[in-house]
Parts: C-alpha cells; structure tokens; sequence
C-alpha cells in the first residue's frame, strides 16, 4: 500500500512509520523540517517538506494514496497558552484539514481510508473523577478551548464524507511512551524522588500505551467496515494520584508531593485548568465492540512494559 503520514515525524508519528515499515509499505511523511529528508531510515520511506498550507505538495503525496493519516497540530502542551499561541494551535489543525479537501476534491482517484487525528478532549475537562461522565463516542462535546478546537478540528475534512471517503476519527488520549508525550517530561522529577501530584489528584486521567495507540490505527486501517469516531484510550480509568502512585511504585521512589491549583493556576493559567486539574473518564466502546483487544489495558502492568524495557537499556 501506499500510505501517506501527515505530521509523521512527531512522537505518535514516528513510532507509526516504524509499524508500516515492517509491513513493506511505501510510506511518505510530511514533516516541515527540511533536515528529515536526509535522514530517511529506509528505501521505503520518503519525506516531503510541507508547511500545512502549500496545495502543490498535496498533490504529488496524495496522488495514489490508498490511506492519508493526518497527525498535524501544534502540541497543546509544548508552552503556556497566550491569545497568539491558543490561535495557532487552532489555524494548525484547521488550515491544514481545509487544505487536505481542497485537493483530495479536485483529484480524480480518492484513499481508500483517512485517519484524522482527534482528541478527547472533545468531552471537555471534569476535575472529580467520581462526578465526571463516562464518555463514550456518542457522548455530547464538553465546554472549554480544547473541546472548541477538537470540534473545529475534526469538522475540517467532514467534507470528505461526501466524497465517499471512509473517515476514521481518533480522539486521542494522552499517549504514554518513552520517547515523548507526557510520560516522557514527569520522569525526570520521579527518579530523583521528587514524583508530583498536580492538585487534589483527584481529577479523571485517561491514557493510552503507545504501542497500543499504534495497533489502534492499524486496526482501523485493516477494519474496511471501521468508520467514524473512535476514543483511543486504555479501558481502565483512573484519576491523576492513582496514576502517580502507579508510576512511582514500579520506579520504587515516593510520591507525596501536592502542587498546589493555585500555584499551577498562577503560572500556566488556562492551560492549566484544561490539561493539568481536569481530564475525562473516556472509554473506548466503538474500538471494543469492533473487536480491538488491548494489550495494555491496565496502567499498572503497561507502565511496567515501557519502564522495564527502558531501564534495562
């Protein structure tokens, strides 16, 4: 198959290349650093310089697509969210999807699946794990800037419905691997023993093992009766000390630190509010009723697998 990534040099991205390398794909990636071109990892693998915006590019990768995956967005998480940076990390997603109609729309030969990535917190943001909803695909969106941005986000290639095009939507929870997401910036104060608990702890924290995030995909992608939303998020649910108490049990260090709503709140602002002190109880019914089985599906042992294999390096 021919398989186009979109925003395939990132952390889900890259670890995704990886998978369809081993299945002998010919897979094209389109990164906006000009520097991944020359570091190719193998004959089948190409990247293309594309700035989200540009049609030209669009039409050489997407000609003969038999799947388009689009990753593209700023990471939410990546700085505290001023005016400026909130729009960008909204025009991100946007522009890019707009683009992606317009020239799928004048080609004569279509994909045979899209991937468009999404994320859950299109449910909004609960701070009390046992008041917060269970939030199944049907679920209604929530309030706040990421539910506003999700729901954007994921009308921007609606259009290709109409095409005929089967849309796969993956609302997303955050992903737990080694070489990125938010796993990847904790550990660091955990091995020195210094392992923290944003707030009360007691707001939903919803996750996903990476390598289970990646089978996800594939899974959609091979599934020809796979359509519409889907939550990439782990079965077990849990709030945000159950989940420090887990990482610091199988690092063997303590984790008693609170840091306060007020000091998290004076120092990242909204951006605080949304993704540190609130999260969803998302789970994933329309993955599970397809038939996807989880490998890790529970916390304790998935943080084992990545750890594990990580210090043992």
């Amino acid at each position: 198959m021919r398989v186009v990534v979109l925003g395939g040099s990132g952390f889900i991205g890259s670890s995704l290349i990886k998978t369809l390398e081993g299945r002998d794909h010919s897979i094209i990636v389109s990164t906006r650093d000009s520097s991944d071109i020359s570091i190719s990892p193998s004959s089948n693998v190409s990247y293309v310089v594309w700035n989200g915006i540009d049609r030209e590019p669009c039409f050489k990768m997407f000609d003969g697509a038999d799947v388009i995956i689009n990753l593209i967005g700023e990471n939410v998480a990546s700085k505290r969210w001023s005016e400026n940076w909130k729009e960008k990390i909204v025009t991100s997603r946007i522009q890019v999807g707009k683009t992606i109609v317009s020239v799928l729309e004048e080609l004569k030969s279509f994909p045979s699946v899209f991937i468009q990535a999404s994320a859950i917190g299109y449910y909004g943001y609960w701070k009390n794990f046992d008041t917060a909803p269970q939030c199944t695909e049907s679920s209604l969106p929530g309030n706040g800037f990421l539910a506003q941005t999700v729901i954007q986000w994921e009308a921007s290639t609606s259009a290709l419905d109409t095409l005929g095009i089967r849309r796969c939507i993956i609302r997303t929870a955050p992903v737990l691997g080694m070489n990125g997401g938010i796993l990847k910036k904790m550990l660091p104060g955990f091995y020195f023993g210094l392992g923290s608990i944003f707030g009360s702890g007691s707001q939903p924290f919803p996750w996903i093992h990476i390598n289970d995030e990646i089978a996800a995909i594939m899974f959609l992608i091979d599934n020809k009766e796979a359509c519409g939303v889907f939550n990439l998020v782990a079965p077990e649910q849990l709030n945000m000390k159950h989940f420090a108490q887990c990482l610091g049990k199988v690092l063997k260090r303590p984790v008693f630190i609170h840091i306060p709503e007020l000091l998290l709140r004076l120092t990242l602002g909204e951006m605080a509010e949304e993704l540190l002190l609130s999260g969803q109880r998302a789970y994933p019914e329309a993955l599970l009723e397809k038939g996807f089985t989880f490998r890790h599906g529970l916390l304790l042992p998935a943080l084992k697998d990545l750890l594990d294999n990580h210090l043992a390096m």
